[in-house]
């Protein structure tokens, strides 16, 4: 008998997602009113890609987030509000914050506190399966939202980024393999990003960003996710083409985030 395979973890959350939006299993939900393609969001008008631009080849993206499948949850081990200022103090480029709740503790009223309390602008982590949330993602602050490529089919990617820019938001696509950066052809893109964990699995590799950068859209700012953990990472990452870092465990998990933030910033 062969051994059982990882569970798929991502699986699992979307399915939650679509429970929590009435969602028909496998489905995803799009505007009631199909809008135009929207033009891209663009530096001039979009702080979120503004702050990346300013800081382009240092820019970190420092995340809040209240806990994960594998950290289990981190609620009242820190104040969030309290991180997301440490990290507009030391240096942060923007806000990363996961608002989904069964598996990362979040909410979207913590991103609308977190945006409050840094100034930063903020992206929305979230498994994106119906409009709604581009909508509560608005409303709570966001200026930018993730869309996990894996999780859809190119047009679907291409209408919720549509649906977002139409809302204000700078959409991320996050791709994490070859199949993933398929889906981006045809079409233009403003921020892609390589996530370095593997979201059905959780396990963590570097190489990703550096084996897909040249594959990404020349004209996207490219975002490396996940993993890093050193000044050193950084700059690796940053030779090999990418604009801009997120960072959060390694930030989350350490005595005094906004030291470590310093630290990687090479400060």
């Amino acid at each position: 008998m062969t051994a059982a395979g990882p569970p798929d973890i991502l699986l699992r959350i979307t399915a939650r997602r679509r429970e929590h939006y009435g969602v028909a299993a496998g489905a995803l939900e799009f505007p009631v009113t199909p809008s135009p393609s929207s033009p891209l969001a663009d530096p001039a008008t979009n702080a979120f890609l503004a702050a990346l631009a300013a800081q382009s080849g240092r820019a970190i993206i420092a995340e809040v987030k209240l806990g994960s499948p594998r950290l289990g949850s981190l609620t009242g081990s820190f104040d969030p509000e309290e991180l997301a200022r440490a990290y507009a103090e030391n240096g942060a480029a923007a806000l990363s914050v996961v608002v989904e709740p069964d598996s990362f503790f979040g909410s979207y009223d913590l991103l609308a506190r977190c945006r409050a309390a840094s100034g930063l602008p903020a992206i929305a982590k979230d498994f994106v399966v119906s409009a709604r949330q581009l909508e509560e993602a608005k409303a709570a602050g966001a200026d930018a939202v993730l869309l996990v490529a894996s999780l859809y089919e190119p047009e679907a990617l291409c209408r919720f980024a549509d649906a977002a820019r139409a809302l204000g938001l700078a959409p991320l696509v996050e791709v994490h393999d070859h199949a993933d950066v398929e889906k981006l052809a045809g079409a233009e893109w403003e921020l892609v990003g390589v996530n370095n964990r593997d979201l059905r699995t959780f396990l963590v590799n570097l190489s990703h960003s550096i084996s897909l950068e040249p594959h990404l859209p020349a004209a996207a700012m490219k975002v490396a996710e996940s993993g890093l953990r050193t000044a050193a990472d950084i700059g690796r990452l940053r030779q090999a083409g990418f604009d801009a870092f997120l960072i959060g465990e390694s930030l989350i998990t350490n005595r005094d985030p906004g030291m470590k933030l310093r630290e990687l910033l090479g400060r």
